[in-house]
């Protein structure tokens, strides 16, 4: 029966020019996944470089839960599926932490540029989200006190590093957000299972390592 419903997310993507369906993959994120789910704001279609929220100096436009707010984010197919039935064109937004993956987030040239030297090194990562501005490599789920403490422990952190932890949220593929098309840069396996994410402190050691080397700069985006 999953492989049935695997084909028919496949032909729906087709028909749709290609780009894979949001409601498929929210209810693969939610239903099968269980990463909780909500949709975002739309971007503005009177000029897609703002959001459609009330706040006219969105940082995130299009990229954000506005209504509902971030707690409505669930892992039921029924409330996914009535969700982007009514909105088809709202982007996916996971909500960090909790049963679903946190996230370590840079700006996308260095993320590039560390990604290669961490291949190069032969270090496991797992999926890796890539919006044109920005990329985020999933990680296991960290508390806060976890995550100051691994902090507090190096010597330097470069400031263009953004931790999403519990109670944050990430825009997941195939939005279309204010700054353009969410992707996967690095997508999970195919399967059923939820995909394999490292833990937060062997990304952000091997991250921090490659960004502070000669050549390998962040800027503070």
């Amino acid at each position: 029966m999953r492989e049935i419903l695997g084909r028919r997310r496949t032909l729906l993507s087709r028909r749709n020019g290609g780009r894979p369906e949001l409601l498929g993959a929210a209810l693969t994120f939610a239903a099968e996944w269980q990463w909780p789910v909500l949709p975002g704001v739309a971007p503005d279609p009177q000029g897609r470089a703002r959001c459609g929220c009330p706040d006219p100096e969105c940082t995130v436009p299009g990229a954000h839960p506005f209504d509902p707010g971030l707690l409505a984010a669930t892992t039921d197919p029924r409330m996914v599926r009535w969700w982007w039935t009514n909105r088809p064109g709202a982007p996916i937004v996971m909500a960090t932490g909790g049963k679903a993956p946190c996230a370590v987030s840079l700006p996308a040239l260095a993320a590039a540029r560390a990604l290669a030297l961490l291949d190069k090194r032969g270090m496991r990562l797992g999926p890796v989200v890539a919006s044109p501005t920005r990329w985020s490599l999933l990680v296991q789920p960290y508390s806060m006190e976890q995550l100051g403490e691994l902090l507090y422990a190096k010597d330097f952190v470069p400031g263009s590093l953004r931790f999403h932890g519990e109670g944050g949220y990430l825009a997941l593929p195939p939005s279309e957000t204010g700054q353009g098309a969410v992707r996967w840069e690095r997508a999970p396996l195919p399967g059923s299972a939820s995909p394999w994410v490292p833990g937060v402190e062997a990304v952000v050691d091997a991250v921090v390592d490659a960004l502070t080397r000669t050549g390998v700069s962040a800027p503070e985006l």
